[in-house]
């Protein structure tokens, strides 16, 4: 998955196209400000922590947004929907990890709330094989899927309609 999100990463800065991360990492130091989901499954991720951080492979840019979150869905800890209106971004590229939870949450909330999701399907995993496969198909009518390989040549079109 690594190497796709290298790959969707450098197109996607190439062509213009925002890219936007999210890290679960507690906005307090003992963890009071996570979801019950978080604290019933002890995920706690020390601000500022290594663990917080995004993988070197794909770093963040300058000028990429890093937002920080304390539940499944990044909708539901974070300013994200305001974020994204503010930018004028209805259309959503979803990558990571875990595929059966945070993705799962975020894809369903974002098109909840209006916004038209891409999953990348081989740019996302799960714990297991059957977990990630699992999920995805869960996913009809809340986004579209599509492979790294599918949604890259997609880029040169998307770009020259941006600019026309």
């Amino acid at each position: 998955m690594i190497p796709n999100l290298v790959k969707l990463v450098k197109a996607s800065r190439a062509a213009g196209i925002e890219v936007i991360y999210t890290v679960i990492e507690n906005l307090t130091k003992d963890g009071r400000d996570r979801s019950l989901d978080y604290k019933l499954s002890n995920i706690s991720i020390a601000k500022g922590s290594w663990e917080a951080k995004v993988v070197d492979a794909v770093a963040p840019a300058e000028d990429d947004l890093v937002i920080p979150k304390t539940s499944s869905s990044v909708f539901n800890s974070t300013n994200i929907d305001y974020l994204l209106r503010n930018l004028g971004i209805e259309e959503l590229v979803v990558t990571g990890f875990v595929t059966d939870q945070c993705i799962d949450h975020t894809v369903k909330d974002a098109a909840d709330r209006g916004y038209y999701a891409t999953l990348i399907r081989d740019a996302c995993m799960a714990n297991t094989r059957e977990r990630h496969e699992a999920a995805l198909s869960c996913f009809a009518g809340y986004c579209r899927m599509l492979t790294t390989a599918q949604f890259l040549t997609m880029i040169p079109a998307a770009r020259r309609m941006a600019s026309a």
